[in-house]
């Protein structure tokens, strides 16, 4: 191998460790102190990579370090930039500015979504990656900055340029419509039941708790001033039940599918009398009828082509037939009758 090409196997590194400094300065607006905890940040766990003990190197510790930082961080920034205003309100835009799509798409406008290395196919199936790259961010952050550097990054470079906090916290979602709407869709039965209604001891207002319960099969819970944001609160909480747990679901159409048996079996304990005697006495007359009286009678049922046959025949004026040398009985003239209806004859 020649020198020149060991110089730049030695170089590349550094090369490459340079670009990512640069990148990482345009995605956070300061240069890392380690770049270890950002590398790793990045780092997928769908690579495989592992470390020299052997115990898996990517991001989901990180990722779950910047999860617990994040509620605390926004809840602070909500807190101060809302004086005055009710734990639920303050609890509602927080989760707004964590949730997992808002993260998402933060960090594909931030640009942090092209520095995460992961395999091709994890890339274009996990709609998730990019948020939990921003969470693993933010955990590499405070490893390296502490917490008032993640509280800079958060209130200078996202919420000063990439989100309006007050737009995010009136632009109300209708968490109730929108479970309302799922149970529609999948006709399934949902209702609100009060749990508990008491007044507050610091504030003397009234509080309200609601459940929701989905073929009654018991959903989430919420706790509001009214009762529109307990049911709001409740029905957010069920919405995000249903997203992780198939098991709920499972369960909801499991309910619903033995209430729709029940309701498509006959109601026995309240038969209808009056139509059942009406069936009743058309099957007594017809029994007695058909085999003393002449003459069609009504019957429930269409008669067959044998009973069509010896109908016509008692009609007919037997005097009227020519004798033969052997004159036919009345059983030949009905077994002529049936083999000619029959196309026997």
């Amino acid at each position: 191998m020649r020198l020149r090409d060991i110089i730049d196997r030695i170089k590349l590194p550094f090369r490459e460790e340079k670009e990512l400094f640069s990148s990482l300065y345009e995605v956070m607006g300061f240069y890392p102190q380690n770049i270890s905890y950002y590398k790793q940040a990045l780092m997928h766990k769908s690579i495989g990579r592992r470390n020299e003990k052997g115990k898996p190197l990517n991001n989901e510790r990180l990722e779950f370090l910047g999860d617990a930082l994040l509620d605390a961080v926004v809840g602070h920034i909500v807190y101060d930039h809302f004086p005055g205003k009710r734990e639920g309100f303050l609890t509602n835009t927080r989760s707004k500015l964590v949730s997992r799509d808002t993260l998402g798409k933060l960090a594909e406008e931030m640009g942090l979504k092209r520095l995460i290395v992961s395999s091709g196919q994890s890339n274009s199936h996990n709609s998730y990656m990019a948020g939990n790259a921003f969470e693993a961010l933010v955990g590499a952050i405070y490893l390296d900055q502490g917490y008032d550097g993640v509280m800079r990054f958060m209130k200078k470079r996202i919420l000063a340029r990439l989100i309006n906090i007050d737009k995010v916290a009136y632009k109300e979602v209708n968490f109730k419509s929108k479970l309302l709407e799922w149970s529609q869709k999948n006709r399934v039965r949902m209702e609100y039941q009060m749990k508990k209604q008491e007044i507050d001891k610091e504030s003397g207002s009234p509080v309200f708790k609601f459940q929701v319960f989905i073929e009654g099969v018991p959903g989430e819970s919420g706790q509001g001033f009214s009762k529109k944001e307990a049911q709001q609160l409740a029905s957010e909480a069920t919405l995000k039940r249903l997203k992780r747990e198939p098991q709920f679901i499972d369960a909801i159409f499991t309910a619903k599918s033995e209430r729709t048996k029940m309701e498509e079996m006959p109601t026995m304990s309240v038969p209808d009398t009056e139509a059942e005697q009406d069936f009743v006495i058309v099957q007594e007359k017809t029994g007695q009828k058909e085999t003393t009286d002449k003459g069609p009678q009504k019957s429930a049922r269409k008669p067959t082509l044998t009973e069509t046959a010896l109908a016509e025949i008692d009609d007919l004026d037997l005097d009227d037939i020519t004798s033969t040398p052997q004159e036919l009985s009345r059983e030949d003239i009905v077994a002529a009758a049936e083999a000619a209806a029959f196309g026997e004859g």
